[in-house]
């Protein structure tokens, strides 16, 4: 599919992710749509930062994905849709799973079934290397067993499936994208990254972190990104799951230490009972097998191995560093 020729609606532009995407979308000159969450202060999320030639080119539509006629009058003249929009916090999902469900599961099947109403032509849902739960094992491949070790995984586990099962029933044109830990400038500080920077950066050598022997395959934003066009761009792709990762794993532990090494600060690492899972919730081991994303995309994470970590931090780091976006972020607080 040609993205040039058609109209782009990403829902949950206004996160991470999906501000990243929306701009990538938009540079390349395509015809963009953002679905962001309304709110009484006419907030855009991260796309109020985004630059004025982007802001320029972009229609932004505000809503609720939990809502099935808002999300289907925002996707009405959109022939592509990216379905980013979820409630991602895995502690959070502890303390209000009710509201998972809602979003994440209730959230995706009004988008399918707008799409199936509407006739679009290609929905790009985002999954999660979550769904995996602990490897089984490595490097895991897409044919990998489901295991929900928590209700925030449950919850994509249950939208992933009725996306799969849009397409097996109704031909839906519905192409999976399975992210694994993605990092970079505007993460929020409930990930295990920002939280190890912005602790550093607010001068302290002392830091609090959750368990430290986990290990986690680390995504630059930017290849995470490309991913899910070279996705929207494939016909081959409608039907699939296909992990986006950079096949590289690293303990959270060495992954601290790594980051004070490179903002080349001394630091000693305390447990905070806070910020660990229940031991049978804990995902022990992520490491992506990209084979189908080489072969079926042609996509290879240009942040590669410990290089391209080093390389991705280093940009993230510098992102942080500077004041005004740090100032953004409560590095004494516990983000739930």
């Amino acid at each position: 599919m040609d993205l040039k020729t058609v109209r782009i609606l990403v829902t949950g532009a206004d996160g991470f992710i999906g501000s990243h995407l929306t701009e990538a979308l938009v540079e390349r000159g395509y015809n963009v749509k953002a679905f962001v969450m309304y709110n009484a202060f006419n907030s855009w999320g991260w796309l109020d930062q985004a630059p004025p030639q982007v802001l320029r080119n972009l229609e932004v539509t505000a809503g609720d994905v939990r809502d099935p006629h808002g999300v289907c009058h925002a996707m009405r003249g959109c022939e592509v849709v990216f379905h980013l929009a979820a409630l991602i916090a895995i502690p959070y999902s502890y303390h209000s799973p009710d509201t998972y469900v809602d979003t994440n599961i209730k959230g995706t099947l009004n988008v399918l079934q707008a799409a199936h109403d509407l006739g679009v032509s290609r929905v790009v849902h985002t999954s999660t290397s979550e769904v995996y739960g602990s490897a089984c094992f490595v490097p895991i491949t897409e044919a990998h067993p489901l295991q929900a070790q928590s209700p925030y995984s449950a919850s994509k586990i249950g939208a992933d499936q009725l996306a799969l099962a849009f397409h097996r029933s109704f031909a839906t044109p519905v192409a999976l994208v399975r992210p694994f830990n993605t990092y970079g400038p505007r993460q929020s500080a409930r990930a295990v990254i920002p939280t190890i920077i912005t602790q550093v950066a607010s001068g302290a050598r002392r830091l609090q972190l959750g368990a430290q022997h986990p290990t986690r395959d680390f995504s630059f934003v930017s290849d995470t990104v490309e991913g899910f066009i070279r996705v929207a761009e494939c016909d081959d792709a409608v039907g699939e799951v296909i992990n986006i990762g950079s096949g590289f794993e690293i303990s959270i532990g060495d992954t601290a230490r790594l980051i004070a090494e490179l903002m080349e600060s001394e630091i000693e690492i305390d447990t905070d009972s806070r910020r660990l899972r229940p031991e049978a919730s804990e995902v022990d081991r992520l490491w992506a097998s990209t084979d189908r994303a080489q072969a079926l995309l042609g996509h290879r994470p240009r942040f590669e191995g410990m290089a391209g970590l080093r390389h991705g931090l280093t940009r993230t780091i510098d992102w942080f560093r500077v004041p005004d976006n740090l100032a953004r972020y409560k590095a004494h607080l516990y983000n739930l």
